[in-house]
């Protein structure tokens, strides 16, 4: 199973790190109204993933996850910026 690490960017701006099997799905439960989605994105919705990373395991991503949410903000920043294409390597499609 690929287990995903991934940083959203929020409507204000604020930048979101977590930790999912299935990226399209996890976006889409992040912005829809329910209780799937992490409550400290509840009221900055819409979210939009705009980094992630693959993992072979949970241990490892979860891993990375936490050493991505100890970063300054601009230390994500510039990791997103090396990326910019990253978003792009999937459609997400409504599940």
């Amino acid at each position: 199973m690929i287990w995903y690490v991934y940083v959203a960017r929020c409507r204000d701006d604020t930048l979101y790190t977590g930790i999912t099997t299935n990226i399209q799905r996890r976006e889409l439960e992040h912005n829809i109204n329910n209780k799937l989605g992490a409550k400290s994105v509840r009221s900055k919705r819409p979210i939009k993933i705009v980094y992630y990373e693959t993992f072979s395991n949970q241990s490892e991503a979860h891993k990375r996850e936490v050493d991505i949410k100890s970063w300054k903000r601009s230390y994500k920043l510039r990791l997103i910026g090396e990326n910019p294409g990253v978003t792009r390597k999937f459609k997400f499609r409504k599940i």
